[in-house]
């Protein structure tokens, strides 16, 4: 249990980290703010990374995500993948990157499982090997040792052990890969929008090695890269029968300042642009979108406002609710609850939303 720095309430659902309370964020978002700020920072030293953004009018720019840093020299970027050296970027590229991947049997516990081809037949014959789930086949799982935020409840904070470990991967060892059992590849991490050049030249070289058979690619991201590589991102995804998986961490912009560290101004933006492909390819879905049910802090003004733009742009759009485990920096929260889960699913379907789930149902206190 944990007393919010502001109003001075005392709740087991107020992290002891971020040291304030929802209504707070709310409230008095400036102070709010001031007192998250400090909880990023601790979170971020304690892996040696950036406590914001860099910006060095004179040093050098990087534009492939929302945080468009400008590098100071002998420096690195926020999400510690990349540095400045003799006024260049050095660090991750379109051929090299910091990452590592493993076999998955199908049907996998990936978020979009449940309306995907890989775990339901969704687009047989065209993208999928069987109607139903693709038992006897794999998906590639690529996962990225770096991210654009800063989620102080990350559920994948391990990552960060590894993001400034000088060890790369080249895009040949991956590709090398890709068996005649795997049908998909999923990129995730960490996030891979810091390294959206080396998973597109990646996945281009993959499908044009695997020509003339079910290769899927897919991506499970923030949303927060450049949209010229959303764009390239979607078109792939629509053209292999894959699809991109929005996490969209909270509605009220200070109160995802508050969790990640960064506004979600391009993640709602990227989101809307990404469905207008829905069109071109509408099964299996090309766009999901889920939640994470954090306590005390995603309720339910939260799903409601999510939903509700979700529904505007698509009712049919696929959305997970997943249930929450207490990890890194908001370790001391508590598990979702089964009737809050419960109590947002109808939120969803009240929006509007035809395809709602709940996720990782095995978590719900």
């Amino acid at each position: 249990m944990a007393r919010c720095s502001l109003c001075r309430r005392n709740a087991p659902d107020i992290s002891l980290a971020l040291r304030v309370c929802l209504p707070c964020i709310r409230r008095s978002p400036k102070d709010a703010l001031a007192a998250a700020a400090r909880a990023h920072r601790r979170s971020r030293a304690a892996f040696a990374l950036p406590a914001k953004p860099p910006r060095d009018p004179q040093g050098a720019s990087c534009h492939i995500c929302v945080n468009r840093c400008q590098i100071p020299e002998n420096s690195l970027g926020y999400c510690g993948l990349r540095s400045n050296r003799g006024g260049r970027l050095i660090g991750v590229s379109a051929t090299e990157g910091k990452l590592s991947w493993y076999h998955d049997p199908l049907p996998t516990n990936c978020v979009a499982h449940w309306v995907c081809p890989g775990g339901t037949g969704a687009g047989y014959p065209k993208y999928a090997h069987r109607l139903g789930a693709e038992t006897g086949y794999k998906n590639l799982a690529v996962f990225f040792h770096g991210c654009s935020f800063n989620c102080l409840f990350c559920q994948n904070w391990h990552f960060r052990n590894e993001t400034l470990n000088p060890r790369t991967r080249t895009i040949h060892d991956l590709v090398a890969d890709v068996d005649r059992r795997t049908s998909c590849i999923c990129y995730f991490g960490g996030d891979p929008s810091p390294q959206l050049p080396f998973s597109l030249k990646a996945a281009r070289q993959a499908l044009s090695t695997n020509k003339d058979r079910i290769l899927r690619i897919c991506w499970e991201t923030n949303g927060a890269m450049h949209p010229d590589l959303l764009d390239q991102m979607m078109e792939l995804a629509v053209l292999s029968g894959g699809c991109i998986k929005f996490d969209l961490k909270a509605w009220d912009s200070n109160l995802h300042i508050a969790l990640t560290g960064l506004s979600n101004e391009r993640t709602l933006a990227n989101f809307k642009r990404a469905a207008a492909n829905i069109a071109r390819r509408p099964v299996p879905p090309p766009l999901i979108a889920n939640t994470l049910m954090v306590p005390g802090y995603i309720d339910e003004n939260e799903v409601r406002g999510l939903t509700h733009f979700i529904a505007a742009i698509d009712p049919q759009i696929p959305y997970s609710l997943l249930a929450f485990h207490p990890q890194f920096f908001m370790s001391d929260l508590p598990l979702t609850p089964k009737s809050t889960a419960d109590r947002f699913l109808h939120i969803a379907r009240d929006a509007g939303l035809t395809n709602v789930r709940i996720g990782n149902i095995h978590l719900l206190g």
